[in-house]
């Protein structure tokens, strides 16, 4: 079925049962799970005084430890189901495009992650790594989304039936 499953993680609730669901799924089908985390650095801002400055390199260091962290994490949990688990922690911009570049990268033809269920107008200040790895994917893309207080997934804002009446 798969051979190689890439989980991206960012330390998150949602993040982690996309794991374990990944995990369960790569013990049963024989799999390899691919660890990953992108550090995305913050944008450099300068005061209106012009008197902030920040290392870029000092933050890069600290954004790839807790990446490395997070996907050593996922891979001692792997390593305990008894699934190969290969850790990976990079530094990019645009999140999705890792993603993405990862899952070439190391031939995954499975990409199993969570979704903090933006919508409306969080999504377009925010952005979703998740619908911008759906949209361009060319391998199947397994998507969490959080647990509502009573244990329910969310459910979209309409269901296809009631767009149709509409």
């Amino acid at each position: 079925m798969y051979k190689r499953i890439l989980v991206p993680t960012d330390g998150s609730s949602v993040a982690d049962a996309a794991a374990g669901a990944a995990i369960a799924l790569s013990r049963s089908c024989g799999a390899e799970i691919v660890a990953l985390s992108v550090a995305v650095p913050e944008p450099v801002l300068q005061s209106v005084a012009g008197a902030m400055v920040i290392d870029p390199g000092q933050q890069a260091e600290v954004l790839l430890d807790r990446a490395h962290a997070q996907v050593g994490a996922l891979a001692a949990h792997a390593r305990e189901a008894g699934v190969d688990c290969r850790p990976v922690a990079i530094l990019v911009l645009d999140p999705a495009r890792g993603i993405l570049d990862a899952a070439r990268e190391y031939a995954c033809d499975l990409i199993v992650m969570g979704s903090h269920g933006r919508r409306g107008l969080s999504t377009l200040v925010a952005g979703s790594v998740a619908q911008a790895v759906l949209a361009y994917s060319p391998h199947p893309v397994m998507v969490f989304r959080p647990e509502l207080a009573d244990g329910r997934a969310q459910t979209p804002a309409r269901t296809c039936r009631e767009g149709m009446d509409a």
